[in-house]
């Protein structure tokens, strides 16, 4: 058997020899321009063969993800691109094709829907197949094309009709000009903002001496304060039940804290600091948790870098409360797999600005990222993606995951015991995770697992075992399209081994919440982007809906709500769902549309409503929800998904589709009148103001039912920790202001003007608080989190050089020889003579960026 091993090694050797490797051939990729025959778009990819061996004219395929579709009748260059599924295509050569020689470049040119003006909308992990389409086909990594820079009017801009400005540094300092350097005692010390907070002379000193006294209840909490402390000192209090006479003390205890105007409370506080004593009353181990947050907060900024032997807090007192009871974080592990340890360090943010809820997006169609134990193809097949010939080792590539199925933003998943460990770490920072197992879309992992399981029980002849959990009717002929492109990501609901497959994993994941002695109070059932035309040539549904007499897929779904409805209220879990699960399809003066749907209104129901994108019509959805009695939590796209870039800009990464997203404007959103801050469309257009005054407001009974909000971090372009935490930092703390502080007086002024004066005035104040305190601490904190550091704003005017930043307090460093600046670089503290300076011979521009405190570096600016 050996030999015949080493005679296969050699022979595959001697083919791999013939053809070129990945890594010997390179690719380009450009825009040519958008607005291109209406809304579509023109590219080029290039391929150059950098080996000593010609690519062969035939037996190869290329094989790549792109977010956008591709008009293969368009492509050139005698190649054929197929739609494979989802954003997965292959790049075959036609009988055409004529072998590419070594050093020859071929260029093919596409036109694609829509547009591309980042480089975002590139498309990513290219791999080619030898051999494709047999049994010996093998894949080579090419990885990543090379992007070629946007720079002209077409390639930036979506089409004529576009009129969101293109960031630059002079739009950037537009945009900060009215921000000024607060001194420190004008910039708040807590954030999220306290109800009350009233500071005095003097100061307590926490050293070796000082005691933590704490009844049993608060063990937890202690232990908590103890750590924390620790972490940015080198002092080890001890823990006592009860304070010797003349002793230094922080004394934690529950007891009765009034507050008003707030949906949670008991997880009220009030903390009162003394020269001796800090006292920390909870109405709960919840408020005394939440109180040692704003005693961390207190600590000095330069001690989350840099530990000091003790730690100085002023004194004063606060009497706090949180706002709204939901004050949550949506993470998406489906689409790309985040580390246990990058969840881990979130739950840590989410902790330190009080925020409660952490929605874990654990499945979507492209992974399955929960192991199930009593069904293991889940996570076996469901968990993986790479080259594969059939998906039954694992699913194929997306979002540039590549071929190789080792990739770990492609493959991953959290074992039970790792679960375990995320549910106690969050509860002990009193954060309750919610589970998202999205259906009955965005299901294709799931429906792949179940079909591995169906066949291996039926090759072993075992039927009734095999048909227990499928989910899917394998005679299904019905066309569809979902959101995302799939075309088989939908379960079948009218048979029962869907219902068996979700009570299963239900009863999986509420022995994993009872191993932790974690709350399991919620399941988030998705319910979203079911495509249009699902189960309609479905013939096990077909006949289902038969037999229960319905006429419409409307009923069938209804029905599939119904049952999960009573699945989860036979385990006392709130179904919470994206917005669909809450509406329903209308017809209103004619038009088709949807409202609430009154069947599930005191059936314990919990929309988290995204879709309010200005133009689209759907933008009070959630406030018709609420008036009608459903207890909604604001997802808004607008304002609350982080997974969007920062700013119209190519180099930054993330999806635009809802808009582009500053720190600045999830601190500007409303929750109870999103309105108020409403000013242009997706396009840059001002809003028709007569059809924003026709949009259903909150009624009084309405308002009790907005019980939170949520940020959502969807994760197509989460490809690592590192773009977590720039896509989620800061904009997780202005979420955190929203969720937990009063509304902002601004919001109940009429005049526009006065309006616009006092947001200037409380967001200078805010992003003080960011350049100041917050940024500083987060540099340290966790071993420094890779919050996203802004770009500076520069102008020249009347010789001179201007340059701002959004978080005034981080440093501006410049160079002006053309070289990349660094944290020795010339620190910008006043104009500089612009005039003067680019009269030098070794003038190259004036080059800056932003530094934080630990001298990460923002991206560069030119200034020529």
């Amino acid at each position: 058997m050996r030999l015949i091993s080493d005679i296969t090694d050699q022979q595959e050797g001697r083919i791999r020899m013939t053809q070129p490797s990945g890594s010997h051939l390179q690719l380009k990729w450009s825009c040519t321009t958008n607005a291109h025959n209406g809304d579509n778009f023109l590219a080029e990819l290039s391929l150059t063969n950098l080996s000593d061996k010609p690519l062969p004219a035939s037996g190869w395929a290329l094989y790549f993800n792109t977010c956008r579709k591709i008009k293969p009748e368009t492509v050139s260059g005698n190649v054929e691109v197929t739609h494979v599924n989802g954003d997965f295509w292959r790049l075959a050569p036609k009988a055409e094709f004529t072998a590419v020689a070594p050093g020859e470049t071929r260029t093919f040119a596409y036109e694609g829907l829509f547009w591309v003006i980042a480089e975002t909308d590139a498309p990513l992990g290219f791999y080619i197949v030898y051999n494709d389409g047999q049994a010996d086909a093998r894949f080579e990594t090419i990885g990543d094309p090379e992007i070629a820079p946007f720079t002209s009017e077409g390639q930036r801009n979506r089409n004529a009709n576009d009129q969101v400005p293109l960031s630059s540094p002079s739009l950037t300092f537009e945009h900060n000009k009215d921000l000024t350097l607060l001194p420190s005692d004008q910039v708040g010390k807590i954030t999220p903002t306290p109800i009350s907070s009233e500071w005095t002379n003097g100061s307590f000193t926490i050293n070796k001496d000082t005691l933590i006294v704490h009844t049993g209840e608060l063990a937890a909490e202690a232990r908590f304060l103890r750590a924390a402390i620790h972490d940015v000192s080198a002092v080890k209090l001890q823990r006592a039940a009860a304070r010797p006479a003349g002793r230094q003390a922080i004394v934690l205890q529950v007891g009765s804290v009034t507050v008003s105007d707030t949906l949670a409370p008991k997880e009220a506080y009030s903390l009162e600091i003394s020269a001796d004593t800090i006292t920390i009353t909870g109405a709960s181990a919840h408020g005394v948790f939440n109180a040692l947050q704003s005693l961390r907060q207190l600590f000095p900024v330069a001690a989350f870098l840099n530990p000091q032997s003790t730690l100085t807090v002023p004194c004063g007192k606060i009497i706090d409360a949180p706002r709204f009871a939901y004050r949550g974080m949506h993470l998406d592990v489906g689409r790309n797999f985040s580390s246990k340890e990058s969840v881990l360090r979130l739950l840590d943010c989410m902790a330190l600005y009080k925020l409660n809820q952490f929605h874990f997006h654990v499945t979507d169609d492209e992974g399955w990222r929960l192991e199930i134990p009593s069904l293991p193809e889940l996570t076996e097949i469901g968990s993986k993606r790479g080259f594969t010939l059939t998906e039954t080792d694992n699913l194929v590539p997306c979002f540039g995951s590549g071929g190789d199925v080792s990739n770990p933003a492609g493959t991953g998943f959290y074992s039970r015991e790792d679960f375990i460990e995320i549910l106690k770490f969050a509860t002990a920072r009193h954060i309750e995770v919610v589970p998202e197992i999205d259906v009955p879309g965005h299901a294709r992992a799931a429906i792949k697992a179940m079909n591995v399981r169906y066949h291996r029980l039926m090759q072993t002849g075992r039927e009734t075992e095999a048909k227990q959990y499928l989910l899917c009717d394998f005679d299904d002929a019905s066309e569809y399209e979902s959101v995302q492109l799939w075309h088989d990501n939908v379960i079948c609901i009218g048979q029962e081994s869907c219902y068996n497959f979700i009570e299963t994993v239900l009863h999986d994941i509420q022995a994993m919440y009872q191993a932790a002695g974690a709350p399991f109070t919620t399941m988030h059932t998705g319910g979203d982007e079911v495509p249009h035309g699902a189960w309609e040539k479905s013939p096990v549904c077909q006949a289902f809906m038969q037999e229960q007499g319905m006429t419409t897929i409307v009923e069938l779904q209804n029905y599939f709500l119904a049952r999960y409805r009573d699945l989860l209220k036979k385990y006392g879990l709130v179904f919470g769902g994206w917005e669909e699960i809450a509406l329903i399809k209308q017809e209103v003066n004619g038009q088709h549309t949807h409202g609430p749907n009154p069947e599930f209104v005191n059936a314990n129901f919990r929309p988290y409503v995204w879709n309010n994108v200005w133009g689209w019509g759907q933008e009070d959805f959630a406030y018709q929800l609420a008036n009608a009695g459903y207890k909604t939590v604001l997802s808004n796209v607008t304002n609350l998904y982080f997974d969007l870039a920062y700013a119209k800009n190519p180099a930054e990464p993330g999806y635009y589709w809802g808009g582009f997203i500053e720190t600045r404007g999830a601190y500007e959103f409303c929750p109870l009148d999103i309105f108020t801050t409403a000013t242009v469309n997706l396009m840059g257009h001002p809003l028709d103001q007569d059809n924003i005054a026709s949009k259903v407001r909150l009624t009084p009974e309405g308002t009790k039912n907005i019980i939170g909000i949520q940020g959502q971090l969807w994760a197509e372009n989460i490809r690592n920790q590192g773009r977590l935490e720039y896509l989620a930092m800061p904009r997780i703390i202005a979420l955190a202001e929203r969720a937990w502080a009063v509304d902002p007086k601004w919001t109940f002024i009429s005049d526009a003007a006065a309006r616009k004066a006092k947001m200037d005035s409380d967001w200078n104040e805010f992003a003080n608080r960011l350049g100041q305190r917050e940024l500083a601490r987060l540099d340290g904190f966790l071993g420094g989190y890779g919050y996203r550091i802004p770009l500076p704003g520069a102008k020249v005017e009347g010789g001179k050089l201007y340059a701002n930043l959004s978080a005034p307090g981080l440093a501006i460093r410049y160079t002006v020889d053309g070289s990349e600046p660094t944290a020795q670089s010339a620190l910008y503290t006043a104009p500089l003579d612009y005039q003067a300076i680019s009269q030098h011979a070794s003038f190259g521009g004036v080059k800056l960026a932003a530094f934080s405190s630990s001298n990460r570096k923002s991206a560069t600016i030119t200034v020529n």
